[in-house]
């Protein structure tokens, strides 16, 4: 069995939306704790650590994270593909994996349209197709660059075709040299482009168990046979929001949070297969109109402990790293973003990313 890799945010000092994470709540990123970050999560045996496009650009983040030695993962989780050109991201990668000496990985996302045309002023076009021919544009650079090859790249979305010498970095060494792309899937057609051209997808914490047996894993194994390769060769990011805590009462109140996190993100169209497979599909629509009207305070109530639970992994800490295997069965890295500011909750931190590892 392959073995599990377990990530962690960056804390920049907000989070994602009301109600989310438990990171403090100041107005400014904290950008002199990062080094500090990535010693403590280091030294609390986690293996990658993430950074995502929310209200700061994750590539700075992990170049700052990059100048402090160690063997942790640096991923981007997600940063948007759309609103950068290939190119440029392929710039920001081959810098991060010099800086990190080969430990990048690069985690792409397609946003949805609404933030691409009015939050980015870029044409939309089909994100699927779209972010296959981004892929093979991105490797198309980076070999150029190693293997100083002429740039050729003839797809549908991107043409490239001009890498003259006073733009070409040197290359990477030789073990560097490819850097893995993991991109972010929830319709059936960018799970089957993860499965042909990507290295691994990061599942969005906003499925079932059901989404990922019926959508998710046999959607990327029709894109791996397309590719002519076997899905096991993937990586998977699970999918689930981790709901845990020393006893019941802790449990409850971490379960509130997620129940507004769910309804949050179950108001967005792009996110109804899950709710539909559970038969939620009046519950997400009127999640979707409660947020265009503005009743955000409202939306956590139509999230009921049904459809609560469906979205989490749900237990005391000596028991969540069990829950966490069976219900993130076939994935190969998982997320565990619980609090760990002081020693007690640092020490039970410890314990549960060295349960996740363990057996594996």
């Amino acid at each position: 069995m392959r073995q599990i890799k377990v990530e962690r945010h960056l804390a920049l000092g907000r989070p994602y939306n009301p109600g989310m994470g438990r990171q403090l709540l100041d107005p400014e990123p904290y950008w002199h704790t990062l080094g500090a970050q990535v010693r403590q999560l280091e030294a609390l045996g986690f293996d990658t650590i993430v950074t995502p496009e929310v209200t700061f650009d994750p590539f700075l983040a992990l170049a700052v994270a990059a100048q402090e030695p160690s063997q942790l993962e640096l991923a981007t989780g997600i940063a948007l593909a759309f609103p950068r050109s290939p190119t440029t991201v392929a710039y920001s990668s081959w810098d991060l994996q010099r800086m990190s000496q080969g430990r990048f990985v690069l985690g792409l996302g397609s946003q949805v349209k609404g933030h691409i045309e009015r939050r980015f002023g870029v044409e939309w076009l089909p994100a699927a197709p779209r972010m296959k021919d981004y892929i093979q544009a991105l490797r198309a650079v980076w070999s150029c660059w190693q293997d100083h090859t002429p740039l050729r790249h003839e797809g549908k979305y991107y043409k490239l075709s001009l890498m003259i010498p006073t733009f070409t970095p040197p290359p990477q060494k030789p073990e560097h040299a490819r850097i893995p792309i993991h991109i972010a899937a929830v319709n059936e057609a960018m799970l089957r482009v993860a499965g042909e051209v990507a290295d691994g997808v990061r599942l969005h914490g906003i499925v079932t168990r059901k989404y990922m047996d019926e959508v998710a894993f046999p959607n990327l194994r029709v894109g791996a046979d397309r590719a002519g390769r076997s899905a096991d060769e993937l990586e998977v990011t699970g999918g689930a929001f981790v709901v845990t805590g020393k006893d019941q009462a802790e449990i409850e109140q971490s379960f509130e949070t997620a129940r507004k996190t769910i309804a949050f993100y179950g108001s967005t169209r792009t996110y109804r297969v899950p709710f539909e497979l559970g038969g939620w599909t009046d519950e997400q629509t009127q999640l979707h109109r409660l947020s265009v009207e503005g009743k955000w305070d409202e939306m956590a109530a139509v999230v009921t402990d049904e459809i609560a639970e469906a979205f989490c992994v749900v237990g005391r800490h000596e028991e969540i790293a069990a829950k966490m295997k069976v219900r993130l069965a076939g994935c190969t890295r998982f997320a565990l973003d619980i609090p760990a500011e002081t020693g007690e909750q640092q020490g039970i931190c410890k314990e549960i990313v060295e349960d996740l590892h363990r057996g594996a």
